[in-house]
């Protein structure tokens, strides 16, 4: 109950968006192979983004 009003870091959003990134490559995987390579480089760059962030710490 007293979580609901706690901001959220900076590597939990990144954590949320590589989530949804590695999802939307999934669905196009069968569809449109380039796009989800476009994807899945994103995807890279965010947990690259992750581990600076963590290393940080």
């Amino acid at each position: 109950m007293f979580g609901l009003f706690k901001k959220k870091s900076e590597v939990e959003k990144l954590h949320e968006e590589y989530k949804k990134i590695m999802q939307e490559a999934f669905k196009l995987q069968a569809i449109n192979r380039s796009e989800s390579d476009q994807k899945y480089l994103e995807a890279d760059n965010i947990l690259k983004k992750i581990k600076l962030l963590e290393e940080k710490k």
